[in-house]
């Protein structure tokens, strides 16, 4: 689908101005006024106290350390969960903890968050005083009732929307809460354990825990890279908080002090740790992660994070890597399939403006993945479901456009037709859902119908904001350079550099039966410019007849032989 080039808006400010001229207006287009907002030192970050709720988790969970009571951190199944889990695993025994296990529900037999199944699975195997929840909780009124009928104490830890009232647990940490003052509402789900984990040194150190135990206290620099990774891969909003967490994680991993796991993970995926940038972590490390998840069980990417031997560490990150190849067949399997039941609706272009599908062939742990994919290509909000555990439920998986909410469309449907969806949550742009299998079709035909009433035309073009066009001279390998390694982290709401213009396109070929390697060419000059095109529609290219492009770019760096070149990073092409 060709995509609406649209420049992205700036001002230029005096506090910029001693920058690169691309670099300021790079930063200007992003919303920043002064130098001081891309100053990642520690000393920046934000203090944990304005968290509401942070000192009751915080006393809670140091009484239960003192104590010596058991702990249990139950977890997610994505990438946050795992790096939330191994971070609160981890922290816990550092500061003292000897009785710290940790469970993450098998998202096929128990599906997400602390369900009160889960309490009695943990009640029977871990037999725990506290359980801590990491990325998940917010919803979990039954299971948190569960866990304290049971006489457990319950301390949440998330960050997902809250809706109308709280869990009855012992403390609840999460900055979505309305009435929370903490600035930074996007923390991801480890980022949240981290802050709670900030808070409990500092009651441990408050009662004398550390000293009467001549016990250092420990740094919790070292998680840094766990708090990097979890961030990056949840897409959470890069904030000036957050871009400072991931910063100063990646700079943990690049100096080589970082966890066995992450680099074992890095070794496999074939990247040098001293270029490591933000987005290496969400394209190189998460889906490894995430595969656990998705088709077995993610206590095997906990498992890798927390495994301080390499040699462990790389058997446990080659088993993730194995399940990550075996995802990718599903999911390409599954793409052929769902795009071969849109394919006549594409073709007529009479293609609603949402998409629901199901399958009952489609694996449960893939269809985000699918949806995702569906969304990027057809840019229309998309909905798959496969079989659930129990034979008469569905569950489904959305992903969303600016301009529809939803999770907010699905609290309607639910509102509205109650009988229809069973559970549901999520974000703006992400939502999860389960409902019965005969109600398929009339959720398909509300979802579609929601979809036709609230999207107008508009919405369904792509638009791709790119910050302008590059002057021969700037197209550099010292600008690129720059953007890559000095500049950033970008990611969401923060979004790399990306440049727009018209090439040449002398030379193209397929390189790993998906990829469009190219040689371009600036117009009115004789310069010539290496540069990739990732996953191309195989049926419009290579393309021969075409002899010129208008594309969006980002500047990347190859490196080969010991060599580093310049390479231009399509984002999009259309033939001129």
């Amino acid at each position: 689908m060709s995509k609406t080039i649209v420049r992205r808006d700036f001002n230029l400010v005096e506090g910029l101005n001693h920058l690169h001229p691309v670099l300021a207006r790079v930063y200007a287009a992003r919303g920043i006024q002064s130098v001081d907002e891309i100053d990642y030192r520690l000393q920046n970050l934000l203090h944990y106290q304005s968290l509401i709720g942070i000192e009751a988790a915080a006393e809670c969970l140091g009484l239960a350390v003192m104590q010596q009571q058991r702990l249990l951190v139950v977890g997610d199944f994505d990438s946050d969960g795992a790096t939330s889990s191994a971070l609160a695993v981890s922290a816990l025994r550092d500061l003292g903890a000897q009785q710290v296990d940790f469970l993450v529900p098998n998202r096929f037999e128990y599906g997400y968050g602390l369900t009160p199944e889960i309490v009695m699975l943990a009640l029977r195997t871990k037999k725990p005083d506290v359980i801590i929840t990491v990325d998940n909780g917010i919803s979990s009124h039954e299971g948190v009732n569960a866990a304290k009928a049971a006489g457990l104490k319950v301390v949440i830890t998330d960050h997902h929307l809250v809706a109308s009232s709280l869990p009855a647990a012992d403390a609840v940490v999460n900055p979505q809460q309305k009435e929370d003052p903490f600035p930074s509402k996007h923390l991801a789900g480890v980022g949240v354990i981290f802050y709670v984990m900030l808070a409990l040194r500092h009651y441990l150190r408050s009662h004398q825990w550390f000293e009467t135990r001549n016990r250092a206290i420990p740094n919790m620099l070292p998680f840094l890279d766990l708090v990097a990774l979890g961030t990056v891969a949840d897409l959470v909003s890069l904030d000036r908080n957050n871009r400072l967490l991931v910063a100063q994680g990646l700079q943990w991993i690049k100096s080589g002090k970082a966890r066995p796991g992450i680099y074992a993970l890095l070794k496999l995926a074939k990247r040098e740790v001293k270029y490591l940038v933000a987005s290496d972590l969400s394209f190189c490390i998460a889906p490894r992660l995430n595969a656990a998840g998705r088709l077995a069980d993610m206590s095997l990417g906990i498992a890798c994070l927390l495994e301080k031997d390499h040699n462990r560490a790389h058997e446990l990150a080659v088993q993730l890597s194995q399940l990550n190849e075996a995802r990718r067949s599903i999911e390409n399997t599954m793409k052929r399939e769902a795009f071969s039941i849109l394919e006549k609706y594409i073709e007529k272009k009479s293609l609603k403006k949402g998409i629901c599908l199901y399958d009952s062939r489609w694996h449960q742990g893939v269809i985000g993945l699918l949806a995702s994919r569906l969304t990027e290509r057809l840019h229309r909000p998309a909905i798959i479901f496969a079989e659930g555990h129990q034979t008469d439920e569905l569950k489904g998986s959305a992903r969303s456009i600016a301009g529809l909410h939803i999770r907010d469309l699905l609290d309607r449907i639910a509102t509205q037709h109650p009988h229809l969806i069973n559970k549901f949550g999520g974000h703006a742009m992400a939502a999860g859902l389960s409902l019965k299998k005969v109600f398929f079709t009339e959720f398909a035909e509300i979802f579609q119908r929601a979809c036709e009433e609230q999207l107008q035309a508009d919405s369904l073009c792509a638009r791709c904001y790119t910050d302008g066009e590059l002057t021969q001279e700037e197209l550099s390998l010292d600008l690129a350079k720059l953007i890559c390694y000095e500049a950033g982290p970008w990611g969401k709401d923060f979004p790399e550099p990306l440049f727009e213009g018209r090439f040449c396109l002398i030379e193209q070929r397929l390189v790993g039966d998906k990829h469009l390697k190219m040689t371009l060419g600036l117009q009115e000059t004789h310069k010539q410019l290496d540069a990739i095109a990732f996953n191309v529609n195989l049926s419009h290219w290579p393309n021969h007849r075409v002899t010129c492009i208008q594309a969006c770019y980002r500047l990347g760096i190859n490196y080969y032989q010991g060599r580093k070149t310049l390479q231009l990073i399509i984002d999009s092409l259309d033939p001129i």
